[in-house]
């Protein structure tokens, strides 16, 4: 049986780890699709290329490798900040959904995370999974990454920075973030990763029964 899981959320609600979790569990391969979107931001910053250039982003995105995505290398908030940027061009979108749903019609199936798998990607997905949680929490998940790596942060520009990530990722014209009809909501306010996990797993597995 082919198990193709779709997970969407919004910036630091857990559904990354989520998914790389269930990928592992599932042996299925996993691919975060805003990892897409980073590495055509960094790309064109390599290149010198404006953000504003749409079609300098729709050449881009047509030549992206997802066998080299690099998390370690595309992390950088500014790069996080310029994906945004270009992820609101629809022909960006559409050339790298192409090549996502290339990667999920594989034979056993797949896990793919993002903002649209549920409702464009992947809309019919063995399971789907809507992860959530407050913009505070998240915010504080996120200050802790940063001061768990060396980092310093400001915590008031970091929840301005997750409310405004937000706003630009459900405003968006062309696929904005949002539930699909028929996922499931999970909301990891008051989880820690293992109970995240266990109620995902009960999800999928539910749906693989059903």
């Amino acid at each position: 049986m082919t198990l193709l899981i779709a997970i969407d959320g919004p910036a630091a609600s857990g559904k990354g780890t989520l998914a790389r979790r269930l990928a592992t569990h599932y042996g299925l391969p996993h691919l975060d699709t805003g990892l897409t979107y980073r590495a055509v931001a960094k790309a064109m910053i390599d290149a010198g290329s404006d953000l504003d250039d749409e079609a300098a982003a729709i050449a881009t995105a047509r030549n992206v490798d997802f066998s080299r995505l690099d998390r370690s290398a595309l992390s950088a908030h500014a790069i996080g900040e310029a994906a945004s940027r270009i992820a609101v061009y629809p022909e960006v979108r559409r050339t790298l959904v192409a090549k996502q749903r290339e990667f999920a019609a594989q034979p056993d199936g797949a896990v793919l995370d993002g903002r649209d798998i549920g409702t464009v990607v992947c809309p019919d997905a063995t399971v789907k999974l809507y992860v959530a949680a407050s913009p505070e929490v998240r915010a504080r998940r996120r200050l802790d990454e940063i001061l768990h790596n060396g980092g310093q942060a400001d915590p008031a520009a970091i929840l301005a920075d997750v409310k405004r990530r937000d706003e630009r990722d459900t405003g968006r014209a062309d696929s904005p973030l949002r539930p699909a009809a028929d996922a499931h909501l999970l909301d990891t306010s008051d989880m820690d990763i293992e109970a995240a996990f266990r109620a995902a797993l009960a999800i999928v597995e539910t749906a693989r029964n059903a």
